[in-house]
């Protein structure tokens, strides 16, 4: 190996949140707005896929496919012009998947000031060439922030468990009225 290189070992046994997280910026060009000047919600929210799966990448070293969008806010609008600067980091790590939580900002590029525009939480899931699970490395948490968000990433992947059982017993539910009508 050169002395340039720097290479990240592939299958440790855990990694930091700090060797998760990521960033991107962007320029919001008359493309990414809607007849108002302001971003497209679904352009942002393509911002927000990227740059959760880039730390779900350096998390996993694999593969990896967004599983779902947990929850995003939409603070305030973005305008044409502005700079927005996404940041991401892994928030837990389970068997296979990951919580990734994403923080976004927009700089008015004449004033320089910068503002909170939206937050979001994503799941990923590593997978292999052909798209079989592959088990993540555990995530060690370093700082209090990161410890908080760890043990949060917990509570809500219990509440989406929770949600799936009860939209799969309304859907047992719908399929056992549909067939006794029929």
């Amino acid at each position: 190996m050169s002395s340039t290189e720097n290479c990240i070992e592939r299958n440790p046994a855990a990694r930091t949140v700090a060797s998760t997280q990521s960033e991107m910026t962007e320029i919001i060009l008359p493309n990414d707005t809607n007849t108002l000047g302001n971003l497209l919600g679904g352009r942002l929210m393509h911002f927000i896929d990227l740059t959760a799966a880039m730390a779900a990448y350096r998390h996993s070293r694999t593969n990896v496919v967004t599983a779902a969008m947990d929850h995003i806010d939409f603070i305030r609008p973005v305008h044409l012009g502005d700079l927005l600067t996404l940041r991401s980091s892994v928030n837990r790590a389970f068997s296979s998947s990951m919580e990734v939580g994403v923080k976004v900002w927009a700089e008015n590029t004449r004033t320089g000031c910068v503002h909170h525009v939206a937050s979001a939480y994503l799941v990923f899931v590593a997978i292999d060439n052909q798209g079989h699970r592959q088990k993540v490395p555990q995530l060690t948490a370093e700082t209090p922030t990161e410890t908080r968000r760890y043990e949060d990433a917990l509570r809500r992947r219990e509440h989406r468990e929770a949600e799936a059982a009860r939209r799969k017993q309304g859907h047992l539910a719908v399929t056992a009225r549909e067939d006794a009508e029929a």
